[in-house]
């Protein structure tokens, strides 16, 4: 793995480890998300996910761990897919609606991607008509990227941890924050 590059869209806690996990394979990683940076711990240089198109030419790997904002919706859509480096690996475990699977079908025909490993999906299940089933260049997986072992277990420590920290008059850890968008505005 040693000389590839990799770029991690999405610079939560789940986009961190992964680039924790590229990095320990050799693999370089930068990140992209709502704030350009240098410096950080684990991406070194993060890039405005907004202009993720000029920086994904020179990217092996692109992974999407972004989760659905209003500024994630489709952000990975036909000028940035068509930017990618020829034969580039698309990953996608964060969210199916900022992926426009209709351009990445045309760029895994037609280039420049060259291999996809699809978590999620603009609609699941992924309908049967989806051109993606009969693609040889494609891995799908059915939403299931976040079960590893001991995840179970992870989530009952965080709670616990947190309902002590509540009843304590802690500030909790993990906190959502809506203003950004991570959770649905009811209308």
């Amino acid at each position: 793995m040693q000389g590839l590059s990799a770029i991690v869209v999405g610079t939560g806690a789940i986009g961190r480890e992964t680039a924790r996990l590229l990095k320990a394979v050799g693999i370089e990683v930068r990140g992209a998300g709502r704030r350009a940076r240098q410096g950080d711990p684990d991406f070194g240089e993060v890039v405005l996910s907004e202009s993720l198109e000029e920086h994904v030419g020179d990217a092996d790997i692109l992974v999407n761990a972004a989760p659905l904002t209003p500024q994630t919706h489709g952000l990975i859509g036909r000028g940035v897919l068509s930017a990618m480096k020829p034969g580039a690996h698309f990953v996608n475990i964060g969210r199916g609606q900022s992926v426009d699977e209709a351009a990445l079908a045309d760029a895994l025909r037609q280039g420049p991607v060259g291999f996809a490993s699809l978590d999620v999906f603009e609609t699941e299940p992924l309908p049967e008509s989806s051109p993606l089933w009969e693609m040889e260049n494609v891995l799908i997986s059915a939403h299931m990227s976040g079960d590893v072992v001991g995840w179970q277990e992870t989530l009952a420590e965080q709670f616990l941890d947190n309902a002590e920290r509540w009843l304590e008059g802690q500030s909790l850890n993990n906190v959502v924050d809506k203003e950004k968008g991570y959770v649905p505005q009811p209308r």
